[in-house]
């Protein structure tokens, strides 16, 4: 199946983004340096941040910066773990704005909707700086690794064929295809 570019940010950026996704903000109200994209049959979620770019952190700590970051916004602090952090090479990306790009591998306990049972996540992130923007760009993928049989997650109709859940590789095509069209985002 051909994929094509999707606008982002009222297409101030585009990324080939994988199929079977719902816009939330469809759904819910998001903030406006979020966009935020939930599989239509499993809890896998991608969400693309605009957040102020972080000049007091290293280049190769900002990633954990952030990371640690949705931890503490996932109440998920002590019972979260980074696996690694690499630099994604500029050479395979169309974002040719940002000064260096990071990739975090890592994994989440968390509660879905305030609950008391956690979900492992393993989470993906890459981090594109962009310090001329005084902007770090976040793409954050949520694979949901081991669900509790006590979250509301666990319960959920069965369907005949349901669509195949993202993959990493799907993610790495996201933010290989990612591209800007207008610095005025930035403010």
């Amino acid at each position: 199946m051909a994929q094509e570019s999707r606008p982002l940010f009222a297409g101030a950026l585009s990324a080939i983004l994988p199929p079977f996704l719902q816009d939330v903000s469809e759904l819910r109200e998001i903030p406006d340096n979020q966009e935020v994209f939930a599989h239509t049959s499993t809890d896998q979620s991608i969400i693309v941040e605009l957040l102020e770019y972080q000049e007091g952190v290293s280049d190769s700590e900002a990633a954990r910066y952030h990371f640690e970051d949705v931890a503490s916004s996932n109440d998920a602090e002590g019972q979260s773990e980074v696996l690694s952090v690499e630099p994604l090479p500029l050479a395979q990306l169309t974002l040719t704005d940002c000064t260096n790009a990071w990739l975090l591998t890592g994994h989440q306990l968390v509660a879905k909707f305030n609950e008391e049972a956690r979900n492992t996540v393993n989470i993906h992130m890459a981090l594109f700086r962009l310090p001329q923007h005084t902007t770090d760009l976040l793409v954050t993928f949520n694979d949901p690794a081991a669900i509790n049989p006590s979250s509301s997650s666990a319960v959920g109709g069965a369907s005949l064929a349901p669509p195949s859940p993202w993959t990493y590789e799907d993610f790495s095509r996201l933010l290989c295809s990612l591209q800007l069209h207008n610095s005025s985002i930035f403010g």
